[in-house]
C-alpha cells in the first residue's frame, strides 16, 4: 500500500517544476487552496508567494535555498522508477488533485504526465495546461458544456465510451489510439460519458476548469463514481 503524506476531504493543488502561468496555479488554488509540491515545485510555490503544506519527491530538483526555507515539509521518496510527479499523486488522498507546472510544453513530459494518469485510475487528477486540460474519464461523467465547446475523447487503449450531447456520438464505436480516436468532438449541450473501462482521456479547452471540478467532484461519494486502483 501507498503511503499517504496529504490526506485531505477538500482537492488539492499539485505544483510541479514545469513551466507554467501564474493564472493556472491562482486558479487552480482557488478551486483547491491546500497546495503541494512535487519536487522542483517547491522553487515554484515560493516564487509564486506559497509555502506548500508539503514537497515530495526525490529532491534532484529542489534549490538549496528552498530545501532550507521548506525543510519542515519536505518528503523525500527516493526511488528513481518514476517521476516526481508520480510520486507526489500517489501519495496524496483527496478527492480530487488539480495539476500545474507538470508538462511544461515537452512531449516527453506530456507523454508521462498522461501514463501517470493512467497508472492511477484510483486518484482522479485534472492536469491544467496552458492552453487544454486532461483527467481520466470517471466510471461516468455530466459535463455542463454550452453547445459548440470542443470535446475530445482520447483512448489510452482499445476500447469504447458511451456518450450524449455529442455532435459525433460515440456509443457502440470502438476507439484505438491506432485506430478511430474521438479528438475535436463538440458539445451540442451538456455532454454525458460513459467509458468501459479506466482508459479515455477527456481533453478540454482551458477555459472549462470550472466545468470539469465540478463534473469530476459530483463523482465523491458516488457509488462506483471512481475506478478501483490497478492491480499490482
Amino acid at each position: 500500500m501507498e503511503q499517504v503524506i496529504v490526506s485531505s476531504h477538500d482537492p488539492v493543488t499539485l505544483l510541479g517544476g514545469s513551466d507554467h502561468a501564474e493564472a493556472d496555479l491562482a486558479e487552480a488554488m482557488a478551486h483547491a487552496p491546500l497546495l503541494v509540491a512535487a519536487d522542483g515545485g517547491g522553487d515554484r510555490a515560493l516564487l509564486a508567494g506559497q509555502r506548500p503544506a508539503a514537497v515530495i519527491g526525490d529532491m534532484d530538483s529542489l534549490s538549496a535555498s528552498a530545501r532550507e526555507i521548506l525543510a519542515d515539509v519536505l518528503h523525500p521518496v527516493s526511488e528513481q522508477e518514476t517521476t516526481d510527479f508520480d510520486k507526489a499523486l500517489r501519495a496524496i488522498a483527496a478527492p480530487l488533485v488539480l495539476a500545474v507546472g507538470v508538462s511544461g510544453g515537452r512531449f516527453d513530459h506530456e507523454l508521462a504526465a498522461l501514463t501517470v494518469l493512467a497508472r492511477h485510475p484510483d486518484r482522479p487528477c485534472l492536469v491544467i495546461g496552458r492552453e487544454s486540460l486532461v483527467f481520466l474519464c470517471p466510471p461516468r461523467l455530466r459535463l455542463d458544456t454550452a453547445p459548440g465547446t470542443t470535446v475530445s475523447i482520447f483512448p489510452l487503449v482499445a476500447g469504447r465510451v458511451e456518450s450524449e450531447g455529442l455532435e459525433w456520438p460515440t456509443t457502440g464505436l470502438d476507439l484505438a489510439p491506432d485506430g478511430r480516436i474521438g479528438t475535436s468532438n463538440r458539445a451540442t449541450g451538456p455532454v454525458a460519458l460513459a467509458p468501459e473501462a479506466p482508459q479515455m482521456l477527456v481533453i478540454l479547452p482551458r477555459d472549462q476548469l470550472a466545468v470539469a471540478v465540478r463534473a469530476l467532484l459530483a463523482q465523491v461519494g458516488v457509488a462506483s463514481g471512481r475506478w478501483p486502483a490497478r492491480a499490482g
